[in-house]
């Protein structure tokens, strides 16, 4: 019970008010074994939030204060109670856990600059180990103008639009006058070669209209933010990027050119052996899954207290899994010669087989979808090619990721699997949106216990999944490390008129 409170609590109570009830909680007056029972009750439940929530708690500067003065009451009990020794040291532990300046004032140092993939494409910041996000921590950013030339900023990750666009005008010292003119910036998001249904399109599907705020041109390609925005980086597109212009300009934008070149020719995946490809794929899933804090889950389906900022590693993970959906489609299409095609999924479907194996159900599932895309499943001549046993194979895949019955047999098959393994994340998002919807967190005024329940239920599979380390053993040599260069920065297509375009292109007559 006490589990499930802590981790749906935002649900109907903010943190804030949550840590206030608990500091009114700790008794001064009571006598005796009372007040001792109160004050471990109280220990209990503040020892409980601080290992759930961790580094959460460095963005909250009101729950930080509260539970602050919390720890100084419960340090100040260190004499007098000696039953409460072990569980004081280990609060002490924890509070120094979560960084809690609760001793001193001191300003904490300049943190580090966090690369975040796909805003630079280069090999050392993407070989870099995956670290969670965190609303106050900094990342490098290209801001864009319309005639393709650019700023980078260093912005807080869960800075507004507003704050952005204060960055730009400083690097490019445009002046007060222009803005009074009306020549102020605006900031916009632009798809390369990709459509508005790219990486956002999981989120959408889930949350409903994604950025129902924004100002969207006909063509769905280009994006207003509204200033008060946060948190924009984590929502970019697969090939989306920041442009900053008036709205004088704003219809005259077009996407970078180096972005919507396509160029049919053999890439990485065709030299890489498919266990070194599948390895590393959930290597990297691995790494952006452990990021993942529980409480995101909650958070990203209920909208809570904490906002999208505090969602960002969730964010990052639904991208990846449309960027890997549609690299299957981008490296299957420009592959321009029939037999090499149909090698090529041969070995797609036999790296699906190894994620699957490796308990990679996140890019198993990925690419399975990839491989159903229309403009893929509609080249009857490169199906035909591929040999019988490969045929079988994928019918497999299909009745394994077949959502009937509300995905019964992949349910099934998970149920069997032992951690570390990475789930399919959507179908999690998919299953707390029923059980927030099916039932009201309220009922006459109190608490839906078992709703909270069912919903803590869920989160806590993501704990179970992560119980033990991930091992594989992968190997630092040259090769292998432009692999996993390869796996982390896929460049693809999602646009998906696009992709039917080289579909019909690759083979015109197919049905």
């Amino acid at each position: 019970l006490l589990d499930d409170i802590v981790l749906t609590h935002s649900l109907f109570l903010p943190t804030e008010r949550f840590l206030q009830q608990l500091h009114q909680q700790y008794p001064g007056r009571p006598r005796g074994a009372t007040r001792l029972r109160r004050k471990r009750a109280v220990l209990a439940v503040l020892l409980h939030f601080l290992e759930t929530y961790k580094g959460l708690l460095q963005e909250e500067e009101s729950a930080g204060k509260v539970i602050k003065e919390l720890y100084l009451l419960i340090m100040k009990d260190t004499s007098l109670y000696h039953e409460l020794e072990d569980e004081i040291i280990k609060l002490h532990q924890l509070v120094e856990t979560v960084e809690l300046k609760v001793a001193d004032e001191t300003p904490a140092p300049n943190k580090q600059v966090k690369p975040l993939f796909r805003h630079f494409r280069r090999i050392d910041s993407c070989l870099q180990t995956r670290v969670a996000f965190r609303g106050s921590d900094e990342i490098f950013c290209r801001v864009y103008m319309p005639d393709h030339s650019y700023v980078t900023i260093r912005s807080r990750l869960s800075a507004s639009v507003q704050d952005i666009l204060a960055s730009v005008t400083e690097k490019l010292q445009y002046s007060e006058e222009q803005s009074a003119r009306g020549d102020a910036l605006i900031l916009v998001t632009m798809a390369s070669s990709g459509g508005a249904r790219g990486a956002g399109g999981l989120r959408a599907a889930l949350r409903g209209p994604a950025g129902a705020d924004r100002t969207l041109c006909p063509a769905a390609e280009k994006a207003v933010l509204q200033p008060s925005e946060e948190c924009v980086f984590t929502t970019l597109g697969i090939n989306s990027h920041l442009f900053a212009c008036t709205r004088d300009t704003f219809d005259s934008l077009v996407p970078l050119p180096e972005e919507i070149q396509v160029v049919p020719g053999d890439t990485e995946i065709h030299r890489a052996e498919p266990e070194d490809v599948a390895n590393h794929l959930t290597a990297f899933h691995w790494e952006l899954f452990r990021c993942i804090h529980e409480l995101e889950f909650v958070d990203y389906v209920f909208h809570g207290e904490r906002g999208r900022r505090e969602t960002a590693n969730l964010e990052l993970l639904l991208q990846r899994c449309s960027e890997v959906q549609h690299w299957v489609g981008t490296e299957l299409l420009l592959c321009e010669g029939l037999g090499k095609r149909a090698h090529l999924l041969k070995k797609l479907i036999k790296i699906a087989a190894i994620c699957k194996q490796n308990q990679d159900m996140l890019s198993f599932y990925a690419i399975v979808i990839g491989l159903n895309n229309a403009a893929i499943s509609r080249l009857r001549l490169t199906w035909e090619k591929l040999p019988g046993k490969f045929k079988n194979l994928f019918r497999k895949f299909e009745n394994l990721t077949d959502p009937c019955r509300n995905h019964k047999t992949y349910r099934e098959v998970l149920a069997k699997m032992k951690p570390p393994l990475i789930p399919f994340v959507p179908l999690i998002l998919k299953d707390l949106t029923f059980l927030h919807e099916g039932s009201k967190t309220l009922l006459d005024g109190l608490v839906n216990v078992e709703k909270l329940h069912c919903i803590a239920e869920k989160v806590r599979t993501v704990r179970k999944y992560r119980s033990r380390p991930l091992c594989l053993e992968l190997e630092a040599s040259p090769a292998q490390l432009q692999t996993k260069a390869y796996v982390r920065q896929l460049r693809v297509i999602d646009n998906q008129n696009l992709l039917f375009e080289l579909s019909y292109k690759l083979e015109p007559g197919s049905q």
